[in-house]
């Protein structure tokens, strides 16, 4: 299944989405809508950077761990995070017990806190946003990256956060609505604000 798929409630739908579940209550509800404040960007940066070569319903799966763990995403909570307590979430199986990816939470909460000084973490991935969004009738024509993801990548790299790669970041912009990669056939096409379907 490369197009939009009619699920058994006659809804079009991403194919990754069409399946009744936690992926297709997120497709349906969050994925591409534009995200407000600086602990829901922080969560989705998060969230990207704990999925990297793993699944995303793994990650959705565990994600109410995360907000346990990590303190709701609260920036200031979190760059406040001693080294106990690292290391406790590395033994808890709710989360992703990658030390590199448990670490950067911390790491990326701190420079968050560094970049309110430029407008802060939400503006500042903002700024990336393309002056287009891509079209794609099926999933081959979903790109990966793109200049800007590449250019956010870099920049973030540059004010210190980790597990912040290119394809990351263009997950994070699909996820918070920054481009729409619904498929044309999709229903939630032109969900966010600033893409008209």
């Amino acid at each position: 299944m490369t197009k939009a798929v009619r699920s058994e409630d006659d809804i079009a739908r991403c194919p990754w989405g069409s399946a009744p579940g936690v992926l297709r209550d997120y497709h349906d509800t969050e994925w591409g809508v534009p995200i407000l404040g600086e602990s829901a960007m922080f969560e989705r940066l998060s969230l990207e950077g704990a999925q990297a070569g793993l699944s995303w319903l793994t990650i959705l799966n565990k994600r109410e761990n995360y907000r346990s763990r990590f303190l709701g995403f609260d920036v200031d909570r979190v760059a406040a995070m001693t080294d106990a307590d690292l290391a406790e979430a590395l033994l808890d199986p709710g989360i992703v017990r990658n030390r590199g990816k448990v670490a950067s939470v911390r790491t990326n909460a701190r420079a968050a806190v560094e970049l309110r000084a430029d407008g802060g973490l939400e503006a500042f991935i903002e700024s990336f946003a393309p002056a287009r969004t891509p079209r794609p009738a099926d999933t081959s024509q979903v790109p990966t990256t793109s200049p800007e993801s590449l250019a956010l990548s870099k920049a973030l790299k540059k004010r210190g956060f980790a597990f912040v790669g290119p394809t990351t970041m263009y997950a994070l912009f699909e996820a918070s609505g920054i481009v729409d990669t619904h498929l044309t056939g999709c229903h939630r096409r032109g969900v966010a604000a600033r893409w008209p379907a």
